[in-house]
């Protein structure tokens, strides 16, 4: 079973809640994401969210929480491969 994923930008935006991201309508369809969404930054940084549909984002990117970034040490508009959180 193969898993569907994409390399996408995060950015840090004000009014994300910590824990969460969020992710275009579309773009959690195509990935199959229920709840959890799992970002991976690098190939070596792994850190799961709880995805919340929101129009306002661009297809090509995933909004978190800039306190929470910075404190995780991610950069704004850095690439991550984004794909659903197995149980």
């Amino acid at each position: 079973m193969s898993r569907v994923e994409k390399r996408l930008r995060l950015r840090r935006m004000e009014g994300v809640e910590e824990g969460e991201a969020k992710v275009n309508p579309r773009t959690i369809e195509f990935l199959g994401i229920k709840d959890l969404l799992e970002a991976v930054v690098g190939g070596k940084k792994r850190f799961t969210f709880k995805a919340i549909p929101s129009e306002a984002v661009p297809v090509n990117e995933v909004w978190i929480n800039p306190l929470e970034a910075r404190s995780k040490g991610i950069a704004d508009n850095s690439i991550a491969t984004i794909r659903a959180k197995q149980p």
